[in-house]
């Protein structure tokens, strides 16, 4: 039986729901960490799809089993708010939460633009969004000041009961949105200066999650997995937050990936900086070191070997001792291996769901092994019966 052979942290034997707890932890990754519980699924689906129609029948046949699709918004041929208005209804009723992998790079203003506007505006619809940080920690604070402008325009009831309570401040408001654009890449004086403070009172007291503070004791089982000692947590989670968050790209899954460990490290000190919108990463392996780290890692880069073959789940590794490939530079892990092993929080699996024969039963066997992972990472190197 393997060990794991991740960095040792705290975070890495705590339970979602305890980690949903925390202090350092945003509404959103709380949401999500209990989510994950409610749903027993630490599994994200990448949805790389180029039609509408395949992108929610993919949702509505899979969304049981997952906790985050992660989709590629431009890539759709037809993209349009019919695409938006579906993904959101299915993201409701199924309970997962939408992750678009745009990986943002580029100076602040003009990430700011590919976030809020053009014919995607992501900011309307994405819980969750990814970033390079080579151009500089000014990405971070540009979509970060870009995501609490966006909630705030699509909640202007709020707006105006601020206003109520603050003479003056509509008016305030109003004058900025009037105003010549600034550039946000320096950190310099800014249009958005009032709108931002009417944001963050706005995110502060509005845009939490309602649910109470989660308890231990409570069932972290979904209904109808009785097999799984099934319970009601997910009958009884409510809609998540409305605030957004961001991952930051701290490593790849790609064969000869330029992403050194110093770049790594400075993702990780950006992410301090910005614990409120910044959940975590997209890495290959637990990133958390200082004891108030709570951060996500997704990990991409997971596949399982087909269900008839005799080859071992937890061996992803070819007869030269690799890991496997797709000939293209991407570099396959198991489930078991980037959970148990690495201490990764979520699967991303891609198409191996997709191009199975049947995704919904697939789906289901990857949620199950990364679950699975998951409970045996928190027993240490004991395996479930």
């Amino acid at each position: 039986m393997s060990s794991p052979t991740h960095s040792h942290h705290p975070t890495q034997q705590l339970s979602f729901l305890t980690r949903a707890a925390l202090p350092s932890t945003s509404s959103l990754a709380s949401y999500l960490f209990r989510l994950m519980t409610a749903k027993q699924s630490n599994l994200c689906l990448s949805a790389d799809v180029c039609s509408t129609a395949a992108l929610l029948r993919l949702a509505e046949t899979v969304g049981d089993s997952i906790c985050l699709l992660k989709t590629h918004a431009d890539i759709i041929d037809d993209f349009g708010p019919h695409t938006v208005q579906g993904l959101l209804e299915i993201g409701r009723r199924k309970k997962f939460l939408i992750f678009e992998d745009r990986k943002f790079g580029d100076i602040g203003s003009t990430v700011q633009k590919q976030y809020i506007a053009g014919p995607l505006r992501i900011a309307q619809w994405a819980s969750l969004i990814n970033a390079h940080i080579f151009p500089g920690p000014a990405i971070v604070r540009a979509l970060k000041c870009a995501a609490a402008d966006s909630i705030l325009c699509l909640h202007q009831s709020i707006q105006t009961e601020i206003s109520a309570a603050s003479p003056g401040a509509e008016e305030a408001v109003a004058a900025m949105d009037e105003a010549p654009e600034t550039d946000l890449v320096d950190g310099k004086a800014r249009r958005v200066s009032a709108r931002s403070i009417v944001a963050t009172v706005t995110i502060d007291m509005r845009l939490e999650s309602p649910a109470r503070p989660p308890r231990e004791e409570e069932s972290a089982r979904a209904p109808g997995r009785e097999e799984d000692g099934g319970g009601g947590a997910l009958d009884d989670l409510p809609g998540p937050p409305l605030g957004r968050g961001l991952l930051l790209l701290a490593e790849m899954s790609s064969e000869g990936s330029l992403m050194t460990s110093a770049y790594t490290e400075q993702c990780v000190a950006l992410a301090r900086e910005h614990r409120d919108f910044v959940l975590g990463f997209v890495a290959q392996r637990a990133l958390n070191s200082e004891p108030d780290d709570n951060f996500v890692v997704l990990t991409p880069g997971v596949s399982l070997p087909p269900p008839s073959s005799s080859a071992s789940s937890s061996s992803p590794q070819t007869e030269e001792g690799m890991a496997r490939g797709d000939g293209l530079g991407q570099q396959y892990r198991t489930p078991r291996e980037v959970v148990f092993e690495r201490g990764c929080d979520v699967i991303i699996v891609g198409r191996g769901i997709l191009k199975a024969e049947d995704p919904v039963q697939e789906a289901e066997r990857y949620r199950k092994e990364g679950w699975s992972a998951y409970l045996d990472r928190l027993a240490g190197s004991r395996p479930r019966s």
